[in-house]
């Protein structure tokens, strides 16, 4: 542990001891310490991405943009929807004849009872279909040429009006109705309907109606079919439903797996990476305009893919995915290690070796003190940097879905706002040294956990969070500051003693 470690280590502990004299009620409490631990390993697993840019002398100010992108992309990439299991869109609504025209094909069939909604004029309805004419053509609009949709006959008008649309624009959609034929109270309460519904999985939903109004929508966690009906668990308490209820099943659609949209995530995030490296590699452009570009784009490209809405995942994945940001391993009844401090442990680790241990660690840190140096002496220092961008952007995209599994949505226009300057402080802070060739992994993970104690001690304290920026702005002085001063003082050591051995 060099001198650089020592000292980050003597204020982490200096500043935990400062924050127990003074809010001793507070700072020592499960969850404040679980807090503090889990937000040190997310902010420590960038950092030591960015570390590895820095010991190779360059700088990446992207790392925020790259987080949320991530965070989005990992939002898309699990997106649910749950629709109808036999539903249709329409294409046209001739109210008054009671006419409805769905496009494409149907199972529906005389006698089913379905639900029309989503039309602007016509009014949403439960209606029986007394008659299907599977190939009806028809204009859609004038001159516009024929198509082919299926018609249904209905037994009551919809409305007064009649609704036209287009294939474009579509006014509305029908689903196949069944009776609710039993419910049995309490805290998760069991209803059945009525149709063969094996197709039906725990996770799916129910939407449970009477009439036009009184809509409820639960998630179903058991199903027991048979050929002429289901009971259903439902996760919530819906209140009282009787026989004179209908209700539709809705089938669960995820965009993705899980696996395969992590694999996505991460290998957008490596790939983005190799792209800053090979730009300051083969371009020659500098490392602080690549990266500053990419900041904006990747900020701009997030808000774009999802109109700039905010995105989460809702309580989808619970019991799956979430836990790896939010789940802990209990040490006590109160406390407990959150599961990203194990995964920075992972990280950490495997990244020290590789800096310490390894030729490519040497061959970064050679690349850092003198990039000439180091060409000369057969190292391939274009591929060193592109290694060090990749395994930068590649843990910005671990953090990216860490804190987007943490706080469980992404506001685009400011999730990973401002992360790579706590990323860069916690580097500096660690030993690593803006010239380039120094840095410790482990002083990396304690500059983290001190940026982390001293956003908490702005909370506590109840300083003015105004204030925040302007600390990590001193915090990155000092550090470069203490860097500089201890190099002055190593290169005059090393010039007294080679005047006295000379």
């Amino acid at each position: 542990m060099n001198v650089k470690v020592l000292g980050i280590f003597g204020l982490l502990v200096g500043l935990c001891l400062l924050m127990i004299l003074l809010t001793p009620d507070t700072f020592l409490q499960a969850f404040n310490i679980e807090n503090l631990i889990r937000r040190t390993a997310l902010f420590g697993i960038i950092s030591i991405g960015v570390a590895f840019v820095i010991i190779t002398g360059g700088i990446d100010l992207s790392i925020g943009s790259v987080i949320c992108l991530t965070g989005v992309l990992l939002a898309v990439f699990l997106s649910v929807d749950y629709k109808p299991i036999d539903s249709a869109e329409v294409l046209r609504v001739d109210a008054q004849q009671r006419v409805i025209i769905l496009h494409g094909k149907t199972s529906l069939k005389p006698g089913d009872r379905i639900r029309y909604s989503g039309g602007r004029r016509a009014r949403a309805a439960v209606v029986t279909i007394e008659s299907i004419d599977p190939e009806y053509r028809f204009e859609l609009r004038p001159g516009m040429g024929e198509m082919t949709g299926v018609r249904l006959i209905v037994d009551q008008p919809l409305t007064a009006d009649e609704v036209a649309t287009s294939p474009s624009e579509p006014r509305g959609f029908v689903a196949a109705v069944y009776p609710v034929t039993q419910f049995e109270a309490g805290e998760h309460p069991t209803v059945t309907i009525a149709g063969d519904h094996a197709s039906l999985n725990p996770r799916d939903q129910v939407m449970l109606f009477q009439g036009d109004a009184r809509l409820r929508q639960t998630h179903i966690t058991q199903v027991n079919t048979s050929e002429q009906s289901a009971a259903l668990r439902l996760a919530n308490d819906i209140g009282a439903v009787d026989d004179t209820w209908a209700a539709i099943p809705l089938k669960r659609h995820q965009l993705m797996s899980i696996p395969l949209a992590l694999v996505s995530v991460i290998g957008i995030s490596l790939a983005l990476g190799l792209l800053h490296g090979l730009l300051v590699t083969k371009l020659g452009l500098q490392s602080f305009v690549v990266t500053l570009c990419g900041l904006l784009f990747y900020r701009g490209i997030s808000r774009w893919l999802v109109d700039d809405q905010t995105v989460g995942f809702g309580n989808e994945y619970d019991n799956t995915l979430s836990p790896l940001a939010t789940g802990k391993i209990h040490i006590t009844e109160t406390f407990g290690i959150p599961a990203p401090f194990l995964i920075l442990v992972v990280i950490a680790v495997a990244a020290a070796i590789f800096l310490n241990r390894t030729i490519w660690g040497r061959y970064m840190l050679a690349l850092g003190r003198n990039e000439a140096a180091a060409h000369y002496s057969g190292i391939n220092t274009s591929r060193m940097t592109c290694l060090a961008y990749v395994i930068c952007t590649g843990l910005a995209g671990v953090g990216g879905i860490l804190f987007a599994l943490d706080g469980n949505s992404v506001p685009p226009s400011s999730h990973g706002n401002f992360f790579e300057l706590y990323a860069i402080a916690a580097a500096v802070l660690g030993g690593c040294s803006l010239r380039g060739g120094e840095g410790s992994i482990l002083g990396v993970v304690i500059g983290a956990a001190v940026m982390r104690v001293l956003y908490n001690m702005i909370t506590l304290l109840k300083i003015s969070t105004t204030l925040e920026f302007a600390i990590i702005g001193l915090v990155i002085l000092g550090g470069v500051i203490a860097d500089e001063l201890i190099k002055r003082f190593a290169a005059r050591r090393r010039a007294a003693r080679q005047a006295q051995t000379a």
